[in-house]
């Protein structure tokens, strides 16, 4: 007896949506990836050929754009003359130091928020995150009249408190989820054998590291791309590399070649970044969405 294989069958409205689904995700892929494509080969070419164009409508002229002579000299530029080996180190030490102070800190308050009951707690986190609610702009000129009379404008400790001003409270906020999906019987036990409070929180931090590790990340990000508190807090002996950027477009020249190249040095560290760790990134992010 002759087998019968089983066809599904699909709707022609099904099949118009995975084909729509699939244009959208061309498109939207073109529309992330081209632009970071064109800076990055921008970057290796000399001036005339970065605006070497095809004549309107020579569709085939396009090739041109790959037509050209590969030099690194705009790389040597920024990093022999514009001192942006400066500018990448106070990108990095901004971005990790105020990342690592606000995990520590906002894990030890998390976690007394998750585990302690007492008076106005609701209250009080409900504050917490009101203060991350607030735009930059709107505190920007209190913060810089204190940081003024610290002398910390202009510093790095200056910058890294700032940004570790907006990402503490975020910070006490995330990662309370995450301590709240740790079932409390883990550190009963081990205050049962004997240990202290901070022994039981030591304990439980393996569990919740996936969280912790993404949430790094994002305060990461969020320094290392700033460019409103790097330009006011950190004028000065703290420049970073969005503000150094900025600063290639002046009224008599603007420097395109040294432009793209300080593109391709500002987003690829975090790129890479992100494809190494996209997996824990993931994990870390979703893992205090369902509760038991």
């Amino acid at each position: 007896m002759a087998s019968r294989d089983v066809v599904a069958y699909r709707s022609p409205l099904t099949t118009a949506l995975h084909v729509a689904a699939g244009l959208f995700v061309a498109v939207y892929l073109a529309w992330t990836i081209l632009p970071i494509f064109i800076m990055f080969v921008s970057s290796f070419k000399d001036l005339l050929e970065a605006f070497k164009l095809p004549a309107v409508g020579d569709w085939g002229g396009v090739l041109v754009f790959f037509d050209f002579t590969p030099t690194a000299k705009h790389y040597f530029n920024l990093f022999g003359q514009l001192n942006f080996a400066t500018y990448f180190r106070n990108s990095l030490a901004a971005a990790l130091g105020s990342a690592v102070v606000s995990v520590v800190l906002g894990s030890m308050c998390a976690y007394a928020l998750s585990r302690i009951d007492f008076r106005g707690k609701k209250d009080l986190f409900f504050w917490i995150i009101s203060t991350r609610m607030a735009p930059v702009v709107a505190v920007m000129v209190p913060l810089y009249a204190i940081f003024r009379n610290l002398e910390l404008v202009g510093t790095l400790p200056g910058l890294i408190l700032a940004y570790t001003t907006f990402n503490l409270p975020f910070a006490i906020w995330i990662l309370k989820g995450f301590f709240d999906n740790v079932p409390y019987a883990i550190e009963e036990a081990q205050m049962c054998d004997g240990a202290t409070r901070l022994q039981a929180f030591r304990s439980i931090l393996p569990l919740v590291a996936p969280g912790i590790g993404a949430f790094l990340v994002l305060c990461v990000l969020f320094a290392w791309n700033d460019f409103l508190f790097a330009s006011i807090i950190g004028s000065g002996g703290a420049k970073t590399l969005p503000v150094a950027t900025r600063e290639l477009v002046q009224p008599q020249n603007i420097q395109w070649g040294s432009i793209m190249a300080a593109g391709v040095v500002t987003t690829l560290p975090m790129m890479l970044l992100g494809l190494l760790i996209r997996r824990y990134l993931v994990t870390g992010l979703t893992m205090g969405a369902v509760r038991e």
